[in-house]
């Protein structure tokens, strides 16, 4: 069964509707943890649209699980990141005009920096995962790369418009892991997972760790946070 990573990125979205200090995403970190989460992920993007740097530090300092950094490989995030030193880094692919992220990082066109990217990072003792599609390209320049853990990219799965588009994504999904997973990568997932789709996923033979944000802040806003990890925990776990 997998284990929950919470992405707190959209409690700091609702602080920064009215450009004050509530809700505290820290808070909400701790919350998750107490509930059940497995590990807290944030998302510090370049434009600071949500997450910003005093919230990873004091992240760094108060998470007790897990603390995994998503980022893009702009130097100076890179060099952030190697400040902060959180437990782990999850490479992502980042344009300033989209809502959220869209794709998987591409591993074959950015091989040069990210080989510089991880090679930084990993001498600061930080685990470095990549987000990709799952696609055996992509999973060959991971594993070319060096990196021991990659997150596949579900959104084409959580998207889908019926039953059969779900299947197909899924055994996309299933198969990409199990390729992963025979060349030695240890599989996470995430992107668009929800109450109705993420116990799908969670069954797929290999995979560790589910990432998961907008739905269970969107589902807090009815029956609270705690509640709202421990009904997800409940699902995959």
């Amino acid at each position: 069964m997998a284990e929950l990573g919470v992405n707190i990125d959209h409690v700091a979205t609702l602080r920064q509707a009215r450009r004050g200090n509530q809700p505290d995403p820290v808070l909400a970190a701790l919350i998750c943890e107490s509930a059940g989460a497995d590990s807290i992920v944030a998302h510090l993007r370049e434009d600071r649209r949500h997450i910003n740097e005093n919230d990873v530090f004091l992240l760094k300092k108060t998470v007790r699980t897990k603390f995994n950094l998503e980022m893009s490989i702009a130097e100076e995030i890179i060099d952030i990141a190697c400040c902060l030193q959180p437990d782990q880094v999850t490479l992502v692919p980042e344009k300033r005009q989209e809502l959220t992220t869209e794709g998987g990082i591409d591993a074959r066109k950015n091989f040069p920096r990210l080989k510089k990217t991880i090679a930084k990072l990993t001498k600061k003792n930080i685990a470095v995962s990549l987000f990709i599609d799952p696609d055996k390209k992509q999973l060959d320049a991971a594993n070319d790369l060096g990196v021991k853990f990659i997150e596949l990219h579900t959104g084409k799965f959580a998207l889908a418009k019926n039953k059969k588009e779900q299947q197909k994504q899924f055994l996309i999904l299933k198969n990409a892991a199990a390729y992963g997973l025979s060349n030695g990568l240890r599989i996470f997932a995430g992107h668009g997972l929800d109450y109705g789709n993420a116990q799908m996923i969670a069954r797929i033979k290999g995979v560790e760790e589910l990432n998961i944000g907008h739905s269970i802040v969107s589902r807090a806003v009815v029956v609270g946070l705690a509640q709202a990890v421990k009904e997800m925990k409940g699902l995959i776990g």
